[in-house]
């Protein structure tokens, strides 16, 4: 088998739902896998910086996440808070490096512009900037924690 041939079939799996191939004759054997990180690499969507839109049809398995942090705090003084979720898929940190303070921490006022955390995705280092002001109620991700798009990332009280 030639190297056109192997390409030629490269492509093909590709744009199968082949998960692996093996391909043996007189010269040799050759086996493909197609690649596990395909969901990874769908979810490589455009940055955008902004909390409050509403989330495309894709994310619909998501939703019900969000519903549940609201749920659990069922006090009448949490009906006020702002809850920031993530922009993107990735890897939460709350620190910029192992040996720095967290940006963020509970009772810690914000403002527009302030980075509150760290958001690895694909090998990419993204500041998360607040884009209110207030006070942090509460961070709701552990650190060093894989995140989904619009899972909710903190709480925070606007009136403080």
């Amino acid at each position: 088998m030639d190297l056109k041939q192997i390409h030629e079939l490269i492509k093909i799996i590709n744009k199968s739902n082949i998960g692996e191939i093996s391909i043996e004759d007189k010269d040799g054997k050759v086996t493909i896998k197609q690649k596990e990180e395909q969901i990874i690499t769908q979810a490589a969507a455009p940055v955008h910086q902004v909390y409050h839109t509403p989330a495309p049809a894709a994310a619909a398995p998501a939703s019900p996440a969000a519903p549940a942090a609201p749920a659990a705090a069922s006090s009448p003084a949490t009906d006020k808070l702002i809850t920031i979720k993530s922009p993107m898929i990735g890897t939460f940190y709350r620190r910029s490096s192992p040996d720095k303070p967290a940006l963020t921490d509970v009772g810690q006022s914000i403002a527009p512009g302030k980075t509150l955390c760290i958001i690895e995705a694909m090998k990419l280092f993204n500041e998360i900037e607040s884009e209110v002001s207030g006070t942090i109620v509460k961070v709701l991700v552990e650190d060093a924690s894989p995140v989904e798009f619009d899972q909710p990332l903190f709480l925070v009280d606007p009136q403080s």
